[in-house]
Protein backbone atom coordinates (compact mmCIF):
# COMPACT_ATOMS: atom_id res chain seq x y z
CA UNK A 1 0.00 0.00 0.00
CA UNK A 2 1.30 3.41 -1.02
CA UNK A 3 0.39 6.85 0.30
CA UNK A 4 -0.91 9.07 -2.52
CA UNK A 5 -1.65 12.79 -2.28
CA UNK A 6 -4.34 14.23 -4.59
CA UNK A 7 -4.35 18.02 -5.07
CA UNK A 8 -7.23 19.57 -7.05
CA UNK A 9 -9.47 22.58 -6.41
CA UNK A 10 -12.34 20.84 -8.21
CA UNK A 11 -14.11 18.73 -5.60
CA UNK A 12 -15.67 16.33 -8.10
CA UNK A 13 -12.35 15.62 -9.83
CA UNK A 14 -10.51 15.35 -6.49
CA UNK A 15 -13.03 12.92 -5.02
CA UNK A 16 -13.15 10.86 -8.22
CA UNK A 17 -9.37 10.38 -8.39
CA UNK A 18 -9.25 9.58 -4.67
CA UNK A 19 -12.03 6.99 -5.01
CA UNK A 20 -10.24 5.17 -7.83
CA UNK A 21 -6.93 5.18 -5.97
CA UNK A 22 -8.54 3.89 -2.77
CA UNK A 23 -10.11 1.01 -4.68
CA UNK A 24 -6.60 0.08 -5.82
CA UNK A 25 -5.79 -0.48 -2.14
CA UNK A 26 -3.78 2.68 -1.41
CA UNK A 27 -3.98 5.31 1.31
CA UNK A 28 -5.15 8.72 0.01
CA UNK A 29 -4.77 12.25 1.32
CA UNK A 30 -6.69 15.09 -0.40
CA UNK A 31 -6.01 18.82 -0.67
CA UNK A 32 -8.22 21.52 -2.22
CA UNK A 33 -5.33 23.88 -3.06
CA UNK A 34 -1.62 23.89 -3.78
CA UNK A 35 -0.88 25.52 -0.43
CA UNK A 36 -2.88 22.88 1.46
CA UNK A 37 -1.21 20.12 -0.53
CA UNK A 38 2.28 21.34 0.38
CA UNK A 39 1.25 21.51 4.05
CA UNK A 40 -0.06 17.93 3.98
CA UNK A 41 3.11 16.70 2.29
CA UNK A 42 5.28 18.47 4.89
CA UNK A 43 3.25 16.86 7.67
CA UNK A 44 3.49 13.37 6.18
CA UNK A 45 5.32 12.84 2.85
CA UNK A 46 3.48 10.91 0.16
CA UNK A 47 4.90 8.25 -2.14
CA UNK A 48 3.13 9.75 -5.17
CA UNK A 49 1.49 13.13 -5.83
CA UNK A 50 -1.29 13.80 -8.36
CA UNK A 51 -1.93 17.51 -8.87
CA UNK A 52 -4.15 19.57 -11.14
CA UNK A 53 -2.27 22.03 -13.32
CA UNK A 54 -4.66 25.00 -13.19
CA UNK A 55 -5.58 26.02 -9.65
CA UNK A 56 -6.18 29.32 -7.89
CA UNK A 57 -3.19 30.47 -5.84
CA UNK A 58 -0.35 27.99 -6.23
CA UNK A 59 -0.83 26.07 -9.47
CA UNK A 60 0.55 22.65 -10.33
CA UNK A 61 3.82 24.04 -11.68
CA UNK A 62 4.47 25.96 -8.45
CA UNK A 63 3.67 22.86 -6.37
CA UNK A 64 6.03 20.78 -8.51
CA UNK A 65 8.88 23.30 -8.27
CA UNK A 66 8.49 23.60 -4.48
CA UNK A 67 8.37 19.84 -3.90
CA UNK A 68 11.31 19.16 -6.22
CA UNK A 69 13.39 21.77 -4.42
CA UNK A 70 12.67 20.27 -1.01
CA UNK A 71 12.38 16.59 -2.05
CA UNK A 72 14.22 15.95 -5.34
CA UNK A 73 13.15 12.29 -5.32
CA UNK A 74 9.38 13.07 -5.26
CA UNK A 75 7.25 11.44 -7.99
CA UNK A 76 4.44 13.70 -9.23
CA UNK A 77 1.86 13.52 -12.04
CA UNK A 78 0.07 16.53 -13.56
CA UNK A 79 -3.64 16.54 -14.46
CA UNK A 80 -4.40 18.92 -17.32
CA UNK A 81 -7.01 19.86 -19.92
CA UNK A 82 -6.52 19.54 -23.69
CA UNK A 83 -5.71 23.26 -24.00
CA UNK A 84 -2.79 23.10 -21.57
CA UNK A 85 -0.88 20.07 -22.85
CA UNK A 86 2.11 22.25 -23.71
CA UNK A 87 2.21 23.42 -20.10
CA UNK A 88 2.06 19.81 -18.94
CA UNK A 89 5.01 18.95 -21.19
CA UNK A 90 6.87 21.87 -19.64
CA UNK A 91 6.06 20.40 -16.21
CA UNK A 92 7.67 17.13 -17.25
CA UNK A 93 10.81 19.04 -18.22
CA UNK A 94 10.79 20.39 -14.66
CA UNK A 95 10.72 16.86 -13.26
CA UNK A 96 7.09 15.67 -13.38
CA UNK A 97 6.74 11.90 -13.80
CA UNK A 98 3.87 12.09 -16.31
CA UNK A 99 0.67 13.94 -17.16
CA UNK A 100 -2.90 12.88 -17.85
CA UNK A 101 -5.46 14.87 -19.85
CA UNK A 102 -9.08 15.42 -18.85
CA UNK A 103 -11.38 13.62 -19.24
CA UNK A 104 -9.78 10.24 -18.65
CA UNK A 105 -11.13 6.74 -18.03
CA UNK A 106 -10.43 5.09 -14.68
CA UNK A 107 -8.35 2.38 -16.37
CA UNK A 108 -5.92 4.99 -17.71
CA UNK A 109 -5.57 6.52 -14.24
CA UNK A 110 -4.91 3.08 -12.74
CA UNK A 111 -2.18 2.38 -15.31
CA UNK A 112 -0.52 5.73 -14.61
CA UNK A 113 -0.58 5.12 -10.85
CA UNK A 114 0.76 1.60 -11.28
CA UNK A 115 3.61 2.83 -13.50
CA UNK A 116 4.53 5.49 -10.96
CA UNK A 117 4.59 2.98 -8.09
CA UNK A 118 6.72 0.57 -10.13
CA UNK A 119 9.19 3.40 -10.69
CA UNK A 120 9.25 4.13 -6.96
CA UNK A 121 9.80 0.45 -6.15
CA UNK A 122 12.66 0.31 -8.66
CA UNK A 123 14.26 3.39 -7.09
CA UNK A 124 13.95 1.90 -3.60
CA UNK A 125 15.57 -1.33 -4.75
CA UNK A 126 18.39 0.66 -6.37
CA UNK A 127 18.75 2.72 -3.18
CA UNK A 128 19.05 -0.45 -1.11
CA UNK A 129 21.68 -1.88 -3.46
CA UNK A 130 23.67 1.37 -3.32
CA UNK A 131 23.53 1.36 0.47
CA UNK A 132 24.59 -2.28 0.58
CA UNK A 133 27.54 -1.49 -1.68
CA UNK A 134 28.45 1.35 0.66
CA UNK A 135 28.42 -1.05 3.62
CA UNK A 136 30.56 -3.56 1.74
CA UNK A 137 33.06 -0.85 0.79
CA UNK A 138 33.28 0.27 4.41
CA UNK A 139 33.86 -3.20 5.79
CA UNK A 140 35.76 -4.75 2.85
CA UNK A 141 34.24 -7.90 1.44
CA UNK A 142 35.02 -10.92 3.58
CA UNK A 143 36.61 -13.67 1.52
CA UNK A 144 35.81 -17.14 2.82
CA UNK A 145 38.15 -20.07 2.83
CA UNK A 146 35.71 -22.76 4.01
CA UNK A 147 37.29 -25.40 6.23
CA UNK A 148 35.83 -28.94 5.95
CA UNK A 149 33.94 -29.72 9.13
CA UNK A 150 31.71 -32.45 10.48
CA UNK A 151 27.95 -32.26 10.02
CA UNK A 152 28.09 -29.63 7.27
CA UNK A 153 29.01 -26.54 9.31
CA UNK A 154 30.30 -23.93 6.86
CA UNK A 155 32.95 -21.86 8.60
CA UNK A 156 36.26 -20.08 8.30
CA UNK A 157 37.76 -21.03 11.64
CA UNK A 158 41.00 -22.91 12.30
CA UNK A 159 41.27 -25.46 15.07
CA UNK A 160 40.76 -29.13 15.92
CA UNK A 161 40.69 -28.92 19.70
CA UNK A 162 37.84 -30.37 21.71
CA UNK A 163 36.79 -26.84 22.67
CA UNK A 164 36.44 -25.83 18.99
CA UNK A 165 34.63 -29.06 18.16
CA UNK A 166 32.10 -28.07 20.84
CA UNK A 167 31.67 -24.64 19.25
CA UNK A 168 31.08 -26.18 15.81
CA UNK A 169 28.57 -28.65 17.22
CA UNK A 170 26.62 -25.78 18.83
CA UNK A 171 26.65 -23.88 15.54
CA UNK A 172 25.33 -26.95 13.74
CA UNK A 173 22.47 -27.28 16.20
CA UNK A 174 21.37 -23.63 16.23
CA UNK A 175 22.06 -22.56 12.64
CA UNK A 176 18.83 -23.78 11.07
CA UNK A 177 16.59 -22.20 13.69
CA UNK A 178 15.77 -18.49 13.57
CA UNK A 179 16.40 -17.92 17.27
CA UNK A 180 18.69 -15.10 18.33
CA UNK A 181 22.22 -16.19 19.19
CA UNK A 182 24.49 -14.45 21.68
CA UNK A 183 28.24 -15.11 21.50
CA UNK A 184 30.41 -14.63 24.57
CA UNK A 185 34.15 -14.38 24.17
CA UNK A 186 37.20 -12.34 25.06
CA UNK A 187 38.50 -9.77 22.57
CA UNK A 188 40.32 -11.41 19.70
CA UNK A 189 38.74 -14.86 19.99
CA UNK A 190 36.95 -14.68 16.63
CA UNK A 191 33.33 -13.89 17.51
CA UNK A 192 32.62 -12.50 14.04
CA UNK A 193 33.80 -15.74 12.42
CA UNK A 194 31.33 -17.66 14.59
CA UNK A 195 28.53 -15.27 13.61
CA UNK A 196 29.37 -15.76 9.93
CA UNK A 197 29.43 -19.52 10.41
CA UNK A 198 25.94 -19.41 11.94
CA UNK A 199 24.73 -17.38 8.95
CA UNK A 200 26.42 -19.49 6.27
CA UNK A 201 25.11 -22.75 7.77
CA UNK A 202 21.55 -21.43 8.16
CA UNK A 203 18.66 -21.31 5.70
CA UNK A 204 19.45 -17.58 5.36
CA UNK A 205 22.83 -18.24 3.77
CA UNK A 206 21.69 -16.78 0.43
CA UNK A 207 20.68 -13.54 2.17
CA UNK A 208 22.94 -10.72 3.32
CA UNK A 209 25.24 -10.85 6.33
CA UNK A 210 25.48 -7.34 7.78
CA UNK A 211 27.56 -6.37 10.80
CA UNK A 212 27.63 -3.36 13.12
CA UNK A 213 30.25 -2.57 15.74
CA UNK A 214 28.01 -1.03 18.39
CA UNK A 215 30.95 0.10 20.49
CA UNK A 216 32.52 2.15 17.70
CA UNK A 217 29.68 4.68 17.23
CA UNK A 218 28.11 7.38 19.37
CA UNK A 219 24.51 6.63 20.33
CA UNK A 220 22.99 9.16 17.89
CA UNK A 221 25.04 7.76 15.00
CA UNK A 222 24.34 4.16 16.02
CA UNK A 223 20.58 4.80 15.96
CA UNK A 224 20.77 6.09 12.39
CA UNK A 225 23.12 3.26 11.38
CA UNK A 226 20.79 0.58 12.75
CA UNK A 227 17.39 1.96 11.83
CA UNK A 228 18.13 4.46 9.05
CA UNK A 229 16.83 8.02 8.83
CA UNK A 230 14.60 10.23 6.74
CA UNK A 231 15.80 13.29 4.90
CA UNK A 232 15.95 16.36 7.16
CA UNK A 233 15.65 14.35 10.39
CA UNK A 234 18.85 15.99 11.67
CA UNK A 235 21.66 18.24 10.47
CA UNK A 236 23.40 16.85 7.35
CA UNK A 237 20.62 14.32 6.73
CA UNK A 238 20.45 15.41 3.09
CA UNK A 239 18.66 12.27 1.90
CA UNK A 240 16.95 9.18 3.23
CA UNK A 241 19.33 6.47 4.43
CA UNK A 242 18.46 2.82 4.92
CA UNK A 243 19.61 1.29 8.20
CA UNK A 244 21.40 -1.99 8.68
CA UNK A 245 18.21 -3.76 9.75
CA UNK A 246 16.67 -3.04 6.35
CA UNK A 247 19.87 -4.01 4.57
CA UNK A 248 19.93 -7.33 6.41
CA UNK A 249 16.33 -8.16 5.48
CA UNK A 250 16.15 -11.86 4.65
CA UNK A 251 19.57 -12.46 6.19
CA UNK A 252 21.52 -12.03 9.41
CA UNK A 253 22.48 -8.90 11.38
CA UNK A 254 25.56 -9.24 13.60
CA UNK A 255 25.62 -6.77 16.50
CA UNK A 256 29.15 -6.77 17.87
CA UNK A 257 29.98 -5.21 21.26
CA UNK A 258 26.28 -5.21 22.17
CA UNK A 259 27.16 -4.47 25.79
CA UNK A 260 28.16 -0.91 24.85
CA UNK A 261 24.74 0.33 23.63
CA UNK A 262 22.85 2.94 25.64
CA UNK A 263 19.34 2.77 27.17
CA UNK A 264 17.52 4.47 24.25
CA UNK A 265 18.97 2.08 21.66
CA UNK A 266 18.29 -0.87 23.97
CA UNK A 267 14.59 0.04 24.05
CA UNK A 268 14.37 0.38 20.26
CA UNK A 269 16.26 -2.87 19.74
CA UNK A 270 13.87 -4.67 22.10
CA UNK A 271 10.92 -3.47 20.02
CA UNK A 272 12.51 -4.71 16.80
CA UNK A 273 13.11 -8.15 18.29
CA UNK A 274 9.51 -8.30 19.57
CA UNK A 275 7.60 -6.73 16.66
CA UNK A 276 9.95 -7.40 13.72
CA UNK A 277 9.51 -3.83 12.51
CA UNK A 278 11.45 -0.57 12.66
CA UNK A 279 10.90 3.16 12.29
CA UNK A 280 13.57 5.28 10.65
CA UNK A 281 14.86 8.28 12.60
CA UNK A 282 12.59 11.21 11.78
CA UNK A 283 10.00 8.93 10.15
CA UNK A 284 6.52 7.80 11.12
CA UNK A 285 5.99 4.77 8.91
CA UNK A 286 6.85 1.31 10.21
CA UNK A 287 8.96 -1.00 8.06
CA UNK A 288 8.67 -4.76 8.45
CA UNK A 289 12.00 -6.60 8.59
CA UNK A 290 12.82 -10.31 8.46
CA UNK A 291 16.20 -10.48 10.19
CA UNK A 292 17.98 -12.97 12.40
CA UNK A 293 20.03 -11.20 15.07
CA UNK A 294 23.34 -12.56 16.30
CA UNK A 295 25.00 -10.49 19.00
CA UNK A 296 28.37 -10.65 20.73
CA UNK A 297 30.25 -9.05 23.60
CA UNK A 298 33.33 -9.49 25.75
CA UNK A 299 31.43 -8.08 28.74
CA UNK A 300 29.36 -9.87 31.37
CA UNK A 301 25.82 -8.92 30.32
CA UNK A 302 24.29 -10.56 33.38
CA UNK A 303 26.41 -8.32 35.60
CA UNK A 304 25.40 -5.27 33.56
CA UNK A 305 21.76 -6.24 34.12
CA UNK A 306 22.35 -6.49 37.87
CA UNK A 307 24.01 -3.05 37.82
CA UNK A 308 21.05 -1.55 35.94
CA UNK A 309 23.12 -0.79 32.83
CA UNK A 310 21.42 -3.28 30.52
CA UNK A 311 17.72 -4.06 30.20
CA UNK A 312 16.78 -7.44 31.62
CA UNK A 313 14.03 -8.01 29.02
CA UNK A 314 16.48 -7.30 26.18
CA UNK A 315 19.04 -9.60 27.81
CA UNK A 316 16.61 -12.52 27.66
CA UNK A 317 15.59 -11.66 24.09
CA UNK A 318 19.23 -11.80 22.97
CA UNK A 319 20.18 -14.71 25.19
CA UNK A 320 17.90 -17.38 23.72
CA UNK A 321 20.87 -19.38 22.42
CA UNK A 322 24.14 -18.54 24.25
CA UNK A 323 27.42 -19.65 22.71
CA UNK A 324 30.75 -19.27 24.48
CA UNK A 325 33.95 -19.03 22.44
CA UNK A 326 37.00 -20.31 24.36
CA UNK A 327 40.11 -18.14 24.73
CA UNK A 328 43.25 -19.29 22.94
CA UNK A 329 44.95 -20.27 26.22
CA UNK A 330 42.26 -22.91 26.71
CA UNK A 331 42.99 -24.58 23.36
CA UNK A 332 46.80 -24.64 23.08
CA UNK A 333 46.62 -27.60 20.68
CA UNK A 334 45.26 -25.18 18.05
CA UNK A 335 48.19 -22.75 18.27
CA UNK A 336 50.40 -24.60 15.76
CA UNK A 337 47.56 -24.80 13.23
CA UNK A 338 46.71 -21.13 13.63
CA UNK A 339 50.34 -20.02 13.37
CA UNK A 340 50.85 -21.97 10.13
CA UNK A 341 47.57 -20.61 8.78
CA UNK A 342 48.67 -17.02 9.46
CA UNK A 343 52.12 -17.65 7.97
CA UNK A 344 50.50 -18.62 4.65
CA UNK A 345 47.97 -15.79 4.86
CA UNK A 346 50.49 -13.04 5.66
CA UNK A 347 53.60 -14.16 3.79
CA UNK A 348 52.89 -12.18 0.62
CA UNK A 349 51.76 -9.08 2.52
CA UNK A 350 55.06 -8.89 4.41
CA UNK A 351 57.27 -9.90 1.48
CA UNK A 352 58.71 -12.78 3.50
CA UNK A 353 60.24 -15.92 2.00
CA UNK A 354 59.46 -18.02 5.10
CA UNK A 355 57.63 -21.26 4.35
CA UNK A 356 57.58 -22.93 7.78
CA UNK A 357 57.94 -22.30 11.50
CA UNK A 358 60.74 -23.96 13.47
CA UNK A 359 59.91 -26.32 16.31
CA UNK A 360 61.63 -23.96 18.78
CA UNK A 361 59.42 -21.08 17.59
CA UNK A 362 56.30 -23.25 17.89
CA UNK A 363 57.29 -24.21 21.41
CA UNK A 364 57.63 -20.53 22.31
CA UNK A 365 54.20 -19.80 20.83
CA UNK A 366 52.64 -22.62 22.82
CA UNK A 367 54.23 -21.42 26.05
CA UNK A 368 52.90 -17.86 25.76
CA UNK A 369 49.48 -17.16 27.43
CA UNK A 370 48.04 -15.03 24.57
CA UNK A 371 46.00 -12.44 26.49
CA UNK A 372 45.02 -10.94 23.12
CA UNK A 373 43.92 -14.36 21.83
CA UNK A 374 43.88 -15.24 18.11
CA UNK A 375 44.15 -11.60 17.01
CA UNK A 376 47.38 -11.21 19.03
CA UNK A 377 48.77 -14.42 17.53
CA UNK A 378 48.07 -13.11 14.02
CA UNK A 379 49.85 -9.83 14.83
CA UNK A 380 52.77 -11.77 16.27
CA UNK A 381 53.18 -13.87 13.12
CA UNK A 382 52.97 -10.79 10.89
CA UNK A 383 55.67 -8.98 12.88
CA UNK A 384 57.84 -12.11 12.95
CA UNK A 385 57.60 -12.45 9.16
CA UNK A 386 58.78 -8.86 8.76
CA UNK A 387 61.93 -9.65 10.76
CA UNK A 388 62.53 -13.14 9.34
CA UNK A 389 65.64 -13.38 7.11
CA UNK A 390 65.39 -16.98 5.92
CA UNK A 391 62.94 -19.64 4.89
CA UNK A 392 62.17 -20.76 8.43
CA UNK A 393 60.68 -18.51 11.08
CA UNK A 394 62.86 -18.72 14.21
CA UNK A 395 62.44 -17.51 17.83
CA UNK A 396 64.89 -14.67 17.12
CA UNK A 397 62.41 -13.25 14.61
CA UNK A 398 59.56 -13.12 17.12
CA UNK A 399 58.54 -10.30 19.51
CA UNK A 400 60.52 -10.20 22.74
CA UNK A 401 57.47 -10.46 24.98
CA UNK A 402 56.52 -13.77 23.33
CA UNK A 403 59.83 -15.63 23.52
CA UNK A 404 61.56 -13.67 26.28
CA UNK A 405 64.52 -11.30 25.88
CA UNK A 406 67.06 -13.99 26.84
CA UNK A 407 66.05 -16.07 23.82
CA UNK A 408 66.85 -13.22 21.47
CA UNK A 409 70.61 -13.33 21.55
CA UNK A 410 72.86 -10.40 22.44
CA UNK A 411 72.85 -7.94 19.58
CA UNK A 412 71.12 -4.60 19.42
CA UNK A 413 67.37 -4.51 19.89
CA UNK A 414 67.31 -8.28 20.22
CA UNK A 415 69.55 -8.23 23.28
CA UNK A 416 68.55 -8.77 26.90
CA UNK A 417 68.48 -6.11 29.57
CA UNK A 418 67.01 -2.61 29.47
CA UNK A 419 64.22 -1.09 31.53
CA UNK A 420 62.10 -3.31 33.74
CA UNK A 421 58.37 -3.42 33.11
CA UNK A 422 56.53 -1.71 35.96
CA UNK A 423 53.40 -3.86 35.67
CA UNK A 424 51.10 -0.85 35.10
CA UNK A 425 51.94 0.24 31.57
CA UNK A 426 50.21 -1.96 28.96
CA UNK A 427 52.82 -4.52 27.93
CA UNK A 428 52.57 -3.87 24.15
CA UNK A 429 53.13 -0.13 24.75
CA UNK A 430 56.11 -0.82 27.00
CA UNK A 431 57.68 -3.14 24.43
CA UNK A 432 57.11 -0.64 21.62
CA UNK A 433 58.87 2.05 23.62
CA UNK A 434 61.74 -0.32 24.38
CA UNK A 435 62.08 -1.26 20.72
CA UNK A 436 61.96 2.38 19.63
CA UNK A 437 64.67 3.21 22.18
CA UNK A 438 67.04 0.57 20.79
CA UNK A 439 66.42 1.70 17.21
CA UNK A 440 67.19 5.32 18.15
CA UNK A 441 70.40 4.24 19.89
CA UNK A 442 71.51 2.32 16.79
CA UNK A 443 70.48 5.25 14.58
CA UNK A 444 72.68 7.60 16.56
CA UNK A 445 75.67 5.24 16.51
CA UNK A 446 75.31 4.66 12.75
CA UNK A 447 74.97 8.36 12.00
CA UNK A 448 71.58 7.80 10.36
CA UNK A 449 72.91 5.41 7.69
CA UNK A 450 69.97 3.00 7.34
CA UNK A 451 71.87 0.02 5.99
CA UNK A 452 74.30 0.31 8.91
CA UNK A 453 71.42 0.67 11.40
CA UNK A 454 69.83 -2.50 10.03
CA UNK A 455 73.15 -4.34 10.28
CA UNK A 456 73.64 -3.27 13.89
CA UNK A 457 70.14 -4.37 14.82
CA UNK A 458 70.45 -7.66 12.96
CA UNK A 459 67.39 -7.12 10.79
CA UNK A 460 66.67 -6.77 7.09
CA UNK A 461 66.54 -3.20 5.68
CA UNK A 462 62.90 -3.75 4.76
CA UNK A 463 62.14 -4.64 8.39
CA UNK A 464 63.96 -1.51 9.54
CA UNK A 465 61.95 0.69 7.14
CA UNK A 466 58.77 -0.86 8.53
CA UNK A 467 59.80 0.06 12.07
CA UNK A 468 60.99 3.55 11.13
CA UNK A 469 57.59 4.28 9.63
CA UNK A 470 55.79 2.71 12.61
CA UNK A 471 57.60 4.89 15.14
CA UNK A 472 57.83 8.02 12.98
CA UNK A 473 61.64 8.06 13.01
CA UNK A 474 63.10 10.26 10.27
Amino acid sequence: MARILVIDDNETMREGIAFTVKRMGHEVAMAASGKEGLALFAEKPADFVISDLKMDGLDGIAVLETLKKQHPEVVMMIVTGFGTVEAAVQAMKLGAFDFITKPFPNEVLKLKVQSALELIAHRQKHEKLERMNEVLREEVEHRYRPVPAADGVKHDMVGKSRAMEGVLETIRRVAHADSTVHIYGESGTGKELVARAVHRTSRRAAGPFVKVNCGALAESLLESELFGHEKGSFTNAIKRKLGRFELADGGTLFLDEIGDIGPAIQLKLLRVLQEREIERVGGEDTVKVDVRVVSATNKDLKKLVEEGKFREDLYYRLHIVPLTLPPLRDRPEDIDLLAEHFLVKLRDRTGSSATKISEAAKAALRAYPWPGNVRELENCIEQSLVFCDGDILQPKDMPAHVVGASARGGNGAHGAGGPVWDGTTPLPDFLDELEKKYILQAWEKAGGVKTRVAEMLGVKPSALYYKLEKYGIT
